[in-house]
């Protein structure tokens, strides 16, 4: 049985942009959950830009939600939310609710690596990934690995790691490459990519070919 919420002792957050723009979140206070910080979110998605706009997004390690609430607000088609701890889970089912956000999201009470090889089984796939795990604990490395096994991501999906900054991340596992890296005080995003579609096109281009029309 889950605890109850002491929405008391919860701190507050706000949607940045979108549809549910100004719409304040809830957090928990005390807990294993470390929300991501108004400034790291809001360079997250300012990086993303129109990649959010009709994303099926994975939220890991997702806390209280605010990344994923903030993408569907943004425009994603749906998130699916994965976080361990059950009170933190009641918290994000009550932020899309308030957000009005409930009916493209789903929420999942479960360890994430154990989300994601069940969600590969299902046969679902994702084109924007982002996981938000403890710091200092191996975490980035372990669930990039399981996430590659899995196959989950879609051609040219993006998966976004928040970390501590002075932890390091691999720059590539298997077909998944860090692309970019951005450190905001003690904390880091870092940009995966599966594939790369427009540099396989600027190699086809560069690799003497004549096509019709063109001499």
């Amino acid at each position: 049985m889950a605890e109850d919420v002491n929405t008391a002792g919860a701190e507050t957050m706000r949607v940045i942009a979108g549809q549910a723009r100004g719409t304040r979140l809830r957090t928990l206070r005390g807990r294993r959950t470390r929300p991501t910080s108004d400034r790291v979110r809001e360079s997250l998605f300012n990086i993303l830009g129109t990649r959010v706009q009709d994303a099926e997004m994975l939220d890991l390690f997702a806390g209280t939600g605010s990344v994923g609430v903030e993408a569907l607000s943004r425009g994603a088609r749906r998130a699916v939310f994965v976080e361990i701890d059950g009170c933190a889970a009641q918290i994000i089912r009550q932020n899309l609710l308030h957000t009005r956000q409930a009916e493209r999201a789903e929420v999942r009470v479960q360890h994430a690596l154990a989300a994601v090889r069940q969600l590969a089984r299902q046969g679902q796939r994702f084109s924007l990934i982002f996981l938000d795990p403890p710091y200092d604990r191996d975490w980035p490395a372990l669930t990039l690995r399981v996430l590659a096994e899995a196959g989950i991501l879609s051609a040219g999906g993006i998966i976004v790691v928040e970390h501590g900054r002075r932890e390091t991340v691999p720059a590539q596992v298997e077909d998944i490459e860090l692309t970019r890296q951005n450190t905001y005080g003690d904390s880091a995003l870092s940009f995966y990519q599966l594939g790369r579609p427009s540099e396989l096109r600027e190699e086809d281009r560069d690799a003497g070919c004549h096509l019709p029309g063109e001499l």
